[in-house]
């Protein structure tokens, strides 16, 4: 790979030291790069915002500098570009990202003579229903998360798997995960880690109110439905958020769909770095 697009996180580089320091090695070992114009105004998410529409066509790889909430925000931008990222991590722990920023130029020295892998990383499609009315679809490389909101203390969440009830929880909400997700909040909140090329869903409760409540993990060819129930007389408060972008208002009787989505999002994985090596590094051996 010579050609690269290069997308930096500016609160995590405010001096730009690692930017120029890549900039400079892949100019001189003969690549190119290109920069996107950076919009000062945030999204309503909050996030930066990047001018992507003079993108060069022949760009091979985007290098992503900041940390996993970085390279998800480049895995949304760009999913429709099909352009390997390598996330170098400027933040904390970074589960997403390839390399740390110590490893510089050594990661660099990978992609330049092509000697990486790629990973396909499944995604998740969900979308929202108030009544028949289709209120939100929006993709997730990490988790589509339905979540109490407003004054609600506990929401009733309804699981259907391929139109079977499986469960009904009492709890501040519930994760659905893909593989790659299940090192985030998913974990955080009780969830299994998941080798990130296996073919299944997780489903794990925030908080539940049960002994017994657990996570589920089902195939990724299943089709998940959640339908917010009703536990008081008055109207259920919750929220869908995709990889907690993406926010919308959920009422008591609306359901969101979830399933594998068609696209997936190519990461880059150096030479001689695995998945059990990245677990160690990051969360230590027990």
């Amino acid at each position: 790979m010579k050609k690269f697009a290069l997308l930096t996180n500016y609160s995590k580089d405010k001096r730009l030291v690692y930017t120029r320091m890549i900039k400079t090695y892949i100019t001189e070992n003969g690549g190119s790069y290109w920069i996107p114009r950076y919009i000062s105004e945030p999204d309503k998410d909050g996030d930066q915002r990047y001018d992507f529409s003079d993108m060069p066509e022949d760009i091979e790889c985007v290098l992503v500098l900041g940390g996993d909430g970085t390279l998800l925000q480049a895995a949304r931008e760009l999913l429709q570009r099909h352009i390997p990222l390598l996330g170098i991590n400027l933040g904390t722990l970074g589960f997403l990202t390839s390399a740390e920023k110590s490893e510089l130029p050594k990661c660099l020295d990978s992609v330049l003579d092509d000697s990486c892998s790629i990973d396909e990383r499944m995604m998740l499609e969900g979308v929202a229903y108030h009544g028949s009315e289709k209120i939100q679809m929006n993709i997730a490389l990490n988790d589509v998360i339905i979540a109490r909101a407003g004054f609600s203390r506990l929401v009733e969440l309804k699981i259907y798997v391929n139109g079977e009830l499986l469960s009904i929880y009492n709890a501040d909400g519930i994760i659905v995960s893909t593989p790659t997700g299940s090192t985030g909040y998913s974990l955080s909140a009780g969830g299994p880690i998941i080798f990130p090329q296996t073919d299944v869903i997780v489903i794990t409760p925030i908080c539940p109110h049960s002994l017994q409540a657990r996570s589920l993990v089902v195939s990724g060819e299943d089709r998940i439905m959640i339908e917010i129930g009703r536990r008081r007389k008055t109207q259920e408060e919750a929220m869908v958020t995709f990889d907690g972008r993406s926010a919308q208002e959920l009422e008591t009787g609306d359901r969101i769909e979830i399933y594998k989505a068609q696209e997936t999002t190519q990461l880059i994985r150096l030479k001689g770095r695995s998945f059990y090596q990245v677990l160690q590094n990051k969360i230590g051996t027990a």
